[in-house]
């Protein structure tokens, strides 16, 4: 067994054994409505799950799951790759299905960026498109926190038993829109000529220097393409409203009218987004354990100690929602046909596969991404 084996191991190991301890410290905590209270009514006693909510969760979460495979085509064509929906969905699919078990929550990332620089010639900049929707998507959850969750302080509606921590949330999420926001348009203000020059000085670094600077020239079309960036933001905004409502609703599928207090689905907004941050932490294999950790946390930061484990509960069911749409997304992209437009034809892989190895596609793509404004 090499070491990548033996680390991905010790993943799974930690993350079980958290997910295990998790669930030993909300079974029958002291201080409110544990797990083996929910277990006892609705397994034991025969008490009906909430199936609306179950389809909510379900309808809410599968939607949004596509629209980031949307997002990520809208990249990969703003660098004027050839790609086509058809293979953002396959890929996008397979990814989710790696992303969900695969050590680490960026595995799939993995697998669909080395999906689809095999078939193109300006490989580093395949890559990049997969690391661009990750940092979009990370920029586009303060954004949702700001934004939405600045809206319903306004509207009143975060003055529940969090409010006070919510707003919190929602001011410090306020900040980091607005350093990055000016980096980002201090960015805009370096001249073409400077771009190219420090593209240049980083091609002369040793080993590293030619992804260095094709990455940097991909980061620099992004900025000169600013319509491609702000459709993805909107993109990744929309989609947050369904993995807001799916959580939601899975914690709601457990919970009754009578059992103790949760968080409000207002309170949600500010919340789940926090949550897909920490679930994001690459030591734990789709996020096992550290999400439910992180849920049952934010419930109890919020002061909704009594019913916290519905923080573990809501997202214990939508990791089972999620496994079961990625087992049935990956059949999907199996079923689909997997041609890229690099594969087609007796020569395809293997002509890129040259343009990388003996530089002949560079040029082209610097002079394409320096003219892109």
């Amino acid at each position: 067994m090499n070491k990548r084996a033996i680390l991905n191991v010790c993943k799974y190991l930690l993350a079980f054994g958290l997910l295990g301890w998790v669930i030993y410290k909300y079974w029958a905590p002291p201080d409110g409505q544990g797990l083996q209270y929910v277990w006892q009514r609705h397994f034991v006693d025969g008490k009906p799950i909430n199936h609306d909510f179950l389809l909510g969760a379900v309808l809410c979460f599968a939607p949004a799951m596509v629209l980031t495979l949307l997002r990520w085509y809208v990249l990969v064509r703003a660098q004027d790759l050839p790609f086509r929906v058809r293979d953002a969905i396959r890929l996008g699919l397979i990814g989710f299905f790696f992303s969900s078990f695969l050590p680490g929550s960026v595995g799939g990332d993995l697998v669909k960026a080395a999906a689809l620089a095999r078939q193109q010639s300006r490989r580093t900049v395949a890559v990049a498109t997969v690391i661009m929707d990750r940092v979009i998507a990370f920029w586009g959850l303060f954004w949702f926190m700001a934004l939405v969750g600045g809206a319903l302080w306004a509207a009143g509606r975060l003055e529940g038993p969090g409010g006070e921590r919510s707003k919190l949330v929602v001011e410090l999420a306020a900040a980091v829109v607005a350093a990055s926001s000016v980096v980002w348009l201090l960015l805009g203000l370096l001249p073409d000529r400077r771009a190219h020059l420090f593209a240049g000085r980083l091609e002369r670094l040793p080993k590293v220097g030619g992804p260095a600077a094709e990455f940097w020239r991909a980061v620099w079309m992004y900025r000169c393409r600013q319509w491609s960036v702000a459709v993805v933001l909107v993109m990744s905004f929309v989609g947050f409203f369904g993995f807001v409502g799916a959580f939601y609703c899975s914690a709601r599928a457990l919970w009754g009218p009578t059992d103790a207090p949760i968080p409000t689905l207002a309170e949600h907004c500010v919340i789940v987004p926090l949550g897909l941050i920490v679930a994001a932490i690459p030591l734990f294999p789709g996020g096992i354990g550290i999400s439910e950790a992180g849920f049952g946390g934010l419930y109890s930061w919020l002061h909704y100690v009594d019913g916290k484990s519905y923080g573990v509960l809501g997202s214990l069911v939508q990791r089972v929602i999620t496994w079961v749409l990625g087992l049935l997304g990956y059949a999907v992209a199996l079923a689909m046909p997997s041609a890229l437009p690099g594969e087609e034809g007796p020569d395809g892989p293997e002509r890129a596969s040259t343009l990388v190895s003996d530089g002949e596609g560079r040029k082209g793509p610097r002079e394409e991404t320096f003219s892109a404004s």
